[in-house]
């Protein structure tokens, strides 16, 4: 018996939200960054730190619905210990995925790029909750250029 894609996705989903990967904000980082979703009142705080042009350490508090904090989740799980210029690309790609509507805009080698972030393809049906999934991604990467900023800026 298969089980349906939506319900495995739900799954994948619900799994990130009950047991969120990084979660807590790490002593040590390079820059920190808070967002709202003024439409819903989601919000997360994020720390990196970047060590030779890699997202060496990422954490994250938040509070929200379900999609917000599980789509953080997963993309602190793929993008820490990744170089900086593949993360902003996860990045990229979610955001593709996410102005999609739900049409698959994403070739089968970007999708396993995505890995657990592919569960969210359904969201982008749904406007008023892109920004829900969009919202950790979006702090990672005003984060990463704050940290890359403030390196520059110490050389």
């Amino acid at each position: 018996m298969s089980v349906p894609l939506d319900s495995m996705y739900r799954d994948i989903i619900l799994d990130h939200y009950k047991h969120p990967q990084h979660r807590g904000l790490p002593d040590d980082f390079d820059a920190e960054i808070h967002h709202v979703n003024p439409t819903c009142g989601d919000e997360v705080t994020l720390r990196v730190r970047v060590v030779d042009g890699t997202v060496k350490d990422l954490g994250w508090e938040g509070e929200g619905c379900s999609i917000s904090q599980a789509s953080t989740s997963v993309m602190s799980e793929l993008v820490v210990g990744r170089p900086i210029d593949e993360a902003l690309e996860l990045q990229e790609k979610f955001l593709r995925l996410m102005q999609s509507q739900g049409q698959a805009a994403l070739s089968d080698e970007d999708a396993d790029k995505l890995d657990d972030a592919v569960a969210f393809e359904g969201v982008s049906k749904y406007p008023a909750r892109v920004k829900c999934a969009l919202l950790g991604w979006m702090a990672m990467k005003g984060a990463v250029a704050d940290a890359v900023a403030a390196t520059k800026v110490g050389e």
